[in-house]
């Protein structure tokens, strides 16, 4: 599908508190890896992670996702009346019902005819919010949405480590799946989306227009990466069981079909791209899809080895930081080439402007 009328101009982000490191992990298994003769910076050497975040105990899900929107309103300059749409778009959630979407609607005061939901794929939530977003605008029924998420990864390592030490009939074969549990870092994002025609009359940044989004589904892989059953407003203590080396194999064929079909609707070349941002999964899976999409290392941008993979958080997070660090140029076409497990992937096409960046830190 293609847009003419939608800008994304403003991201917000809240960090988490704090930091662990993929050798600390690795010294909470020392048995485990005495026992079965694993190598040390076995967990760095596979994933290319070093460090992950996670939030302080206690945070709430839904304070983070109020934060984080704040801060793009507060970067685009925007009233709450704007707002048409809010959508909670992360694997994690608060409750069952409602949706946590109406907890963070009611704290940024925003209008009661928004529509208001939660939205779950995977790492591709965000990217399905905002291309929901750009239809409700494409269409004239809003002018403005927020698409949010909050990830969660501690009770994850926790539940791993726990299962991990306490399993006494582990083998090397055995504990391959539960090693991508362990990549998984805490964060959270908002992206503000706009109609470009009335955000032109405010006479503010133009933010980088969304040209385009295209989706591919390869479900017969649903199998390769599951989490246990929905923890939502329970412990949260859930634990995950991936094929990694299977799930990269599809994830990056899911994904040069998804990019062939993105060039393809936006009547583009590969040389034309000025940057990409891919799913931040880890150094092998970002190798991986590059060399099969053709496309270059160094405009590619990457935030894995220090926030891991944080879901559906991750891709739009490495937008803000390619921003933010001077990475991502003013002008041009980028491709954002997001993958979820299922197997689905989500790319999204923009035409590069002036996106505004406000990140703070949980204290």
């Amino acid at each position: 599908m293609r847009f003419e009328n939608v800008a994304l101009v403003s991201i917000g982000q809240l960090i988490p508190a704090i930091e662990i490191s993929s050798t600390w992990i690795e010294t909470q298994l020392q048995s485990v890896y005495e026992r079965l003769r694993l190598p040390e910076g076995r967990l760095e050497g596979m994933s290319g992670i070093q460090s992950r975040r996670i939030w302080a105990e206690g945070t709430r899900l839904s304070d983070c996702s109020i934060v984080s929107c704040r801060n793009a309103m507060t970067a685009a300059r925007i009233e709450p009346a704007d707002l048409g749409c809010l959508i909670h778009a992360s694997v994690c959630r608060e409750f069952l019902e409602p949706a946590t979407a109406c907890r963070v609607h009611h704290h940024l005061g925003l209008p009661e005819e928004a529509w208001v939901y939660d939205l779950s794929n995977a790492c591709l939530g965000i990217m399905n919010g905002a291309v929901q977003i750009a239809q409700f605008i494409e269409s004239g029924s809003i002018r403005a949405g927020l698409v949010v998420g909050t990830e969660d990864s501690r009770g994850l390592m926790q539940a791993t480590l726990a299962q991990l030490q306490n399993d006494a009939s582990l083998t090397r074969q055995s504990i391959k799946p539960a090693f991508a549990s362990l990549t998984i870092g805490s964060g959270s994002c908002a992206w503000l989306l706009v109609d470009r025609r009335w955000w032109a009359t405010r006479k503010e940044s133009t933010g980088a227009q969304v040209l385009g989004a295209v989706a591919i589904a390869r479900t017969e892989h649903h199998g390769l990466c599951q989490s246990d059953t929905d923890q939502a407003g329970g412990n949260m203590q859930p634990t995950m069981n991936t094929d990694s080396e299977l799930l990269l194999e599809a994830g990056v064929a899911t994904g040069a079909a998804a990019f062939q079909r993105l060039l393809e609707e936006l009547v583009w070349e590969r040389k034309q791209l000025v940057a990409t941002i891919c799913h931040q999964v880890g150094a092998a899976h970002r190798r991986r899809m590059l060399d099969a999409l053709e496309l270059p290392q160094d405009k590619d941008f990457a935030t894995f080895a220090t926030l891991g993979n944080t879901g559906s958080v991750a891709l739009p997070t490495a937008l803000a930081e390619a921003i933010t660090s001077g990475f991502l140029p003013a002008t041009g076409q980028a491709a954002l080439l997001g993958i979820g497990s299922g197997v689905n992937s989500v790319m999204l096409g923009l035409q590069l402007g002036a996106i505004s960046v406000q990140a703070s830190y949980q204290t």
